[in-house]
């Protein structure tokens, strides 16, 4: 009997928890042939702009078109690569310095596949997705992100 794989995709209302991604990783817990976790946490920085600090960043998306996109990219990486599961969130709404905002979560048998997966999820989800930041700075003023 093969292993159901695993995939899920949905946008997150503000910071992506310590628990809910310890949740997600422990739903292969049951799975035996797994192997390897290729996994990509996306954190706030605080960084300067404009001469002062990110306090945090508000993120927006389209989300139809992005869900359809994600689903795109979900469909490429699993036929492309022996992955027993694929989990991609990413947040919505502030997100204050420091949290999580993006968890890319890839799973096989070896590293060299989950892993590999797990970079071009992020890549592909970093510049062909529908997502916005915009810069919520200490000084209360706002600019918007560049992806990079």
């Amino acid at each position: 009997m093969t292993e159901k794989k695993i995939v899920d995709n949905i946008f997150i209302r503000g910071p992506i928890s310590g628990e809910f991604i310890a949740g997600i990783i422990g739903q292969y817990s049951t799975n035996k042939t797994i192997g390897a976790h290729g996994i990509f946490l996306g954190q706030v920085r605080r960084e300067e702009a404009d001469g002062s600090r990110v306090a945090a960043i508000e993120y927006s998306t389209h989300a139809e078109m992005a869900l359809e996109k994600f689903h795109e990219i979900q469909a490429s990486l699993l036929e492309k690569y022996q992955l027993a599961g694929l989990n991609i969130y990413h947040s919505t709404g502030e997100v204050p310095a420091g949290e999580i905002c993006f968890f890319v979560l890839a799973v096989s048998k070896h590293r060299t596949e989950a892993l590999a997966a797990c970079s071009e999820a992020v890549d592909r989800v970093k510049s062909e997705l529908p997502i916005w930041g915009k810069l919520i700075l200490e000084n209360s003023t706002v600019q918007w992100k560049e992806n990079n």
